[in-house]
Formats: C-alpha cells, structure tokens, sequence
C-alpha cells in the first residue's frame, strides 16, 4: 500500500475534542505536503497535476491483520482509548462509579428473584458473589461489543479526512472497556472477603480468562463494526442480539443446573466456557476444560474471519461510512 510521508502523531494533536482533532489532522496534512514539496521541488502550487501525487489503496495481501501498520500507529490506539474513556462519563455526576453501579443493581435483582425466590443454584457459592462473577464478565464483554459496534459510524468524520488503520477504532472501544473492568473487580474482591471465599492457586488463569473475553469482544466489534457501516439495522438489532446472549450464557445460573444432554449445545455459545472459567479460577472449581477449549477455538476462528472480513470491507468505508 502506498500512503502518505509518514509522520508522528503528537500528544498535542491527538485531543478529545473534535476541535482538537481537526487540528491535528490538519497540521499532519500540512506537514505532508511540506515533505512532497521538499522531495519534488519542481511541484508548486500553480502547476500541480490534475492526478493526485499519493493513491492510498487497499492492501491486495492475503494476510488478516497488517501488524507493522498497526505498530507504527500504536500512539494513536492509545489516545482514542482514553479519549473513549473521558467521554463516556464526562458531564456526568458519579464519573467511574457507573462501571460500578450496573454490575452491582443487576446482581442484587439477581439475588432477589433468581438467588432467593426461584432457588437457583450456585455451585456451593454464595449466590451473590457467583453472580457478580458471571455479570464482572458479561458486562464487559457486551459493553465491548455494543461500544466497537457502534465505533466506526461514530468516528466518520475521522474516517473521512486521514488515513490510518482502521481497526484501531473498535480496538479502541474494546480496551476502553477494560478499564471499567479493572473499576468493578474491586467490588467483587470486596464481596469475596466479605463472605470469606478463599482463593486458591486457579486465580493464575484469571488473567488468560480476561484475555480470552477480550480478543472474543474484539472479534466480535471488529465484524459487528463493518457491518455497521454498511448495514444500519445492526444499531438497532445489537442490544436485543445482547439482551437474549445473555440468558443462554451461564450469568445467573450454572452450566450445571441444566439437563446434561443439554450441557453440549450450551458449550457452542463461546461464553460459557468463558464465564464457567472465571467461577473455577475465582471460587477455586474445578474446570470444565472441554467448554474451554471450545471457546478458545470459537474465539480464534471468529477472531480470524472477523479481521479478514474487516479488512476486506474497509477499503469502502470512507465512501460510505
């Protein structure tokens, strides 16, 4: 792919605001051209030729992800990751505590109506604490996905004036969730101590669990993204499609409290070896490794097509994003 003369984003040009964000694409363009003036000194204003000097085009390789392009523009990840960050609870009056607050009502209706009033059971866990567990992992996941869903028909105006790679913009909305995640976990420690559920040495996959969710919402964002942009319906399809996700994944009940010839088809949905895992790592269970591996297969292929299907679409999304 032939791009523009490569030039660095700067902190002070890479802001929140969309004032700051035309300034900064505008001082990139600038400095562009300075650099083909500079490399073509015969080229002036007055007879510049009717074809554009630079053609950005889509890379005709076959591989999903072009990692090199997505190294050099790493800075860029990182401000639209905090940028996400700040607007989602700027002008608001409790900030972070948002990331707090829906995990933490769900599970106390949860716990009325499921945990108390319908008996249903928790695996010889505290019902509150399992189900907080299960929503720590499902809020993040379908915050995730709503929000890179949504990513690509909110930065347009991005999109259309600079290039840059342009699953950035979904990665971004996945990461910026993490840190609503990192925000809520304390509650749940909080709750773990308060009703003395031990760790054990499970706890070390914690961390290959938040893993695996994160690169399964990713995949999930990335394809939801491109089809967003060309078909509309998915806005308004996504919060339902999460709504009923949720209730064939194992949140509010466990995988075990359904006949077990059924078990096998719940193992299809790439959650619930997901969020049976967080119960096993958190609670000290023991593991369903098949549902597992079922899920980490389900997440790579998914992850797979879905850049491969980002990138095969992307070369049309300034046209009609």
């Amino acid at each position: 792919m032939r791009k523009l003369p490569s030039t660095r984003f700067r902190k002070t040009q890479m802001g929140i605001s969309n004032t700051d964000s035309d300034t900064a694409l505008k001082s990139t363009t600038q400095t562009a051209a300075r650099e083909v003036q500079l490399e073509n000194p015969h080229i002036t204003s007055a007879n510049l030729p009717e074809e554009p000097l630079v053609v950005i085009e889509p890379n005709k390789a076959w591989s999903a992800v072009d990692f090199k392009d997505l190294w050099a523009f790493r800075e860029l990840l990182y401000f639209l990751t905090w940028r996400d960050v700040k607007v989602r609870y700027k002008q608001t009056e409790l900030g972070i505590a948002w990331a707090i607050i829906q995990p933490l009502f769900t599970m106390l209706v949860f716990t009325l109506f499921f945990g108390r009033l319908a008996g249903v059971p928790s695996d010889n866990v505290p019902y509150p604490v399992f189900a907080y567990a299960g929503l720590l992992a499902w809020t993040f996941f379908a915050n995730a996905i709503t929000n890179s869903g949504n990513s690509l028909v909110g930065s347009a105006n991005l999109i259309t004036k600079v290039y840059f790679p342009r699953m950035i913009i979904p990665g971004a909305a996945v990461a910026a969730g993490l840190v609503d995640f990192a925000i809520a976990f304390v509650i749940l420690v909080v709750l773990m101590i308060y009703y003395g559920v031990m760790v054990t040495w499970s706890i070390l996959m914690f961390p290959v669990l938040v893993l695996l969710t994160t690169l399964l919402a990713l995949g999930m964002g990335m394809w939801l993204s491109a089809l967003n942009v060309k078909y509309r319906d998915v806005r308004f399809a996504l919060p339902f499609l999460v709504q009923l996700w949720m209730f064939i994944s194992p949140v509010i009940y466990p995988a075990s409290f359904l006949p077990a010839k059924f078990r096998w088809l719940l193992s299809l949905n790439p959650m619930t070896g997901i969020i049976e895992g967080y119960s096993s790592s958190l609670f000290g269970l023991r593991f369903n490794w098949i549902a597992l591996a079922v899920s980490a297969a389900i997440t790579l292929i998914l992850l797979l097509y879905a850049a491969y299907s980002f990138r095969r679409m992307e070369k049309s999304f300034a046209d009609i994003v």
